[in-house]
């Protein structure tokens, strides 16, 4: 697997001094770029964060290694010691990869209708509307929509294309990438006796807390009355639904190609799985696991790892399987009819 190109060199000593740990091997050990195990050369730092694999510590090239206190006898050259070796790499490889952003200022193709900072950056053919408001080093990227009366925090990003409708507020230090669309409307309608549909005007915003990561082509809709609310630090994938009116607590994070419809609840620190399902007007509390795939159909009120997928199996055996389900009604009455047979019969006995 090829790895990404070699960046300005870091000593070991340096990167301990930022980050912490212990050293194993030389401290003038120089890194330029991180890399898997078994992909890695001379220049690369590697990590180690399952002891299963601790075997590859044996055969790697990598110039240095990150592992836990359980592998640091394992290491055979340089290395450092941290007590969780996948944040430790994370940070490492946020030192080793600084973003490339572009530098301030205003592209001639660019429509600028309010006021913005010198150190902003507008792209090309980007639209700011009327009354936003940015902050110090906001990057609006090529082919943004930023509307009117916007309100964008000090470091704020907007990659390619991303979408913010008017009146919504997004805090420092957010990330939104490419499609992503921030406002829209909630699908509120009201139904009339013949059958047709009567649009509610949503009047809400949507507001995004500091260090938000929103996924391409994420779609958060805007409140019917209230706000949609992002608070701080929630990390969102690609390709996920966010109805209007719903909240989502700080920490939280959900993958990909998620849908939570409207009015849902959501508690800090919670991690959903990719494809899952949140019906509308549910509370989860803070700290819940949904598995990937699950459906959840009502709140949930204790802290907890939730799952209601069915793994995938062979046809034949599926539909066997499912043929004894639609049998359970029966199954449980007879048990039921059963259990009160026998109940007469020890109280006759």
């Amino acid at each position: 697997m090829p790895v990404a190109p070699a960046t300005a060199g870091r000593s070991l000593e340096e990167i301990l001094s930022r980050f912490g740990g212990s050293l194993v091997g030389d401290p003038a050990t120089q890194v330029s770029q991180v890399a898997t195990l078994e992909g890695a050369g001379p220049g690369h730092i590697a990590f180690l964060a399952n002891s299963r694999y601790r075997l590859l510590l044996q055969t790697t090239r990598a110039g240095a290694v990150i592992v836990g206190p359980r592998d640091a006898a394992s290491v055979r050259g340089s290395g450092i010691v941290a007590s969780d070796p996948y944040v430790y790499f994370a940070r490492v490889a946020q030192l080793l990869n600084p973003a490339h952003l572009p530098g301030p200022g205003v592209h001639p193709s660019a429509v600028v209708a309010a006021p913005i900072p010198p150190s902003a950056s507008i792209g090309a053919l980007a639209y700011v509307g009327p009354g936003t408001r940015l902050g110090e080093g906001v990057v609006i990227g090529p082919g943004c929509l930023v509307n009117e009366n916007v309100e964008i925090g000090e470091g704020s990003i907007l990659w390619a294309g991303a979408k913010v409708y008017g009146g919504c507020r997004i805090g420092a230090g957010v990330i939104i990438h490419s499609g992503a669309v921030i406002g829209a409307d909630g699908f509120g309608f009201a139904r009339e006796k013949d059958g047709s549909w009567v649009k509610i005007p949503q009047i809400g915003r949507v507001v995004i807390g500091d260090s938000v990561e929103i996924g391409a082509n994420t779609t958060i809709d805007r409140g019917a009355l209230d706000d949609t609310i992002i608070e701080d630090g929630v990390i969102l994938d690609n390709q996920i639904q966010i109805a209007h009116n719903v909240r989502i607590g700080a920490r939280t994070a959900i993958a990909g190609c998620v849908g939570i419809a409207g009015s849902t609840r959501i508690g800090c620190r919670c991690m959903i799985g990719g494809a899952a399902s949140i019906i509308g007007h549910l509370t989860i509390c803070d700290d819940v696991v949904v598995s990937a795939g699950t459906f959840v159909a009502k709140s949930i009120s204790r802290p907890g790892t939730y799952t209601s997928t069915v793994p995938a199996q062979e046809h034949g055996h599926w539909l066997r399987n499912f043929a004894h389900l639609r049998r359970l009604d029966d199954l449980a009455e007879k048990v039921r009819q059963l259990e009160k047979r026998l109940g007469v019969m020890e109280k006759d006995s």
